[in-house]
């Protein structure tokens, strides 16, 4: 059964939270980075990507890049942020054109994921989890939410209700339009999450792989050295599967791999049912939308089954039967010859990419389910690269875990 904790959070004040507010460290590149923060200097990036401080001669990795982390974090502690009196649950609302999800925020529990009682369905690379451990080593403290979730539970939902009914901790609408607001559990309600939250089996990563191997990490380090307490925790916000939405993680290929137009359409048509459509999205599952010669085609796969949920997903059937075969891209994990197109861009940027020739092809594609994931991390599996894009991006700086 899940475990979850209380925690005495840094908290981003009202009047400066949307200043504060930024999101995930890994959702955008250094220049993106530099640029968001540039005229901002209560900007959390300067904490979670402290590079964009330095002179781009830096790499991102070099311990300078980490020593002033450090130093900007004790300077929001001082001047920005105001910590908890007491530890405490939260509850972290995001509404994106007019819909509404609700989490808790809670310190989870590393032995829960090192014990697979928190579920992972994603392989994690190793510069990336050495940065985010020597990160959180350095600070202190874990910047960036592990976003989970959990099969729907009532008794959750009734508590997290009652919470949003008292005065919030923030409440802002960010530029790109998403609103945040932010309660604190009432005391009184804090031992009866608690043990809901231990009526729940299991807990699903569903974004944030990175950041929770790196507390397992952290953990492991500091236990080994005597400690204990906060480091064998990490921040989450946990939210009920039936109110998350999952958009499609699209692709675009640079080449036809020394295919000729003609040759690579023959190729295809031996794995799919090819048809003219003006969809620039499937309707449903294994089925593809292909743009290529500045026109729409419809991909629909002859052939289905497949051995495991994971190789069953839309993402694995084009990659087993059309990028590796045909076009040539055995890992899309290491291949400069693909890139992955967020949902949230739209299929207008695919078109735009491939009519401005930086792309030859590009392939918009059905969204992964929520009960896909769970079911594939049930059974141990791991999902293609790229398989899911969450929206809307929870918000770093308004919710900090020191350990």
């Amino acid at each position: 059964m899940a475990q979850v904790f209380p925690f005495p959070a840094w908290l981003a004040p009202a009047d400066q939270a949307a200043r504060i507010a930024t999101l995930p460290y890994d959702v955008m590149n250094r220049q993106e980075a530099a640029k968001m923060a540039a005229d901002n200097p209560l900007s959390f990036l300067r904490v979670t990507r402290s590079e964009i401080e330095l002179p781009d001669s830096v790499c991102a990795y070099d311990a300078s890049v980490y020593e002033r982390a450090a130093a900007n974090w004790q300077k929001f502690r001082r001047e920005y942020l105001r910590q908890d009196a007491k530890p405490g649950f939260y509850v972290y609302s995001l509404i994106m054109q007019g819909r509404r999800q609700t989490g808790v925020v809670a310190a989870a529990s590393v032995h829960d994921y090192n014990n697979d009682v928190i579920r992972k369905h994603e392989r994690t690379r190793q510069d990336k989890e050495d940065d985010r451990t020597r990160h959180i080593s350095t600070i202190r403290a874990q910047t960036g939410a592990v976003f989970l979730t959990y099969r729907d539970s009532a008794e959750i939902d009734r508590i997290v209700n009652l919470s949003m009914q008292t005065e919030p901790l923030f409440d802002f609408r960010a530029e790109d339009g998403i609103g945040h607001t932010g309660w604190r559990v009432p005391e009184q309600h804090s031992q009866a999450l608690q043990e809901a939250f231990a009526q729940v089996p299991l807990l699903y990563i569903a974004d944030g792989h990175h950041r929770a191997a790196s507390a397992s990490r952290t953990c492991k380090k500091l236990l080994e050295q005597g400690e204990k307490g906060e480091i064998e925790r990490f921040l989450s916000v946990i939210f009920p599967a039936g109110q998350l939405h999952i958009m499609p993680y699209n692709r675009v290929v640079l080449d036809l791999n020394g295919l000729s137009e003609e040759q690579f359409l023959t190729k295809l048509a031996q794995v799919c049912r090819i048809s003219d459509t003006d969809k620039t999205q499937p309707d449903e599952p294994g089925q593809v939308c292909l743009y290529f010669q500045k026109r729409w085609r419809l991909l629909d796969f002859k052939q289905k089954e497949a051995a495991s949920p994971a190789e069953a997903l839309d993402v694995s059937l084009l990659q087993n039967q059309v990028l590796s075969p045909i076009l040539g891209i055995e890992n899309p994990r290491t291949s400069q010859r693909i890139d992955f197109i967020g949902g949230i861009r739209g299929t207008d940027e695919l078109i735009k990419l491939v009519d401005n020739g930086q792309a030859c092809l590009a392939f918009s594609m059905y969204p992964t389910t929520v009960n896909e994931l769970m079911q594939i991390a049930d059974r141990g599996e791991i999902m293609p690269p790229k398989s899911t894009w969450f929206e809307p991006k929870l918000r770093d700086g308004l919710f900090t875990h020191e350990i």
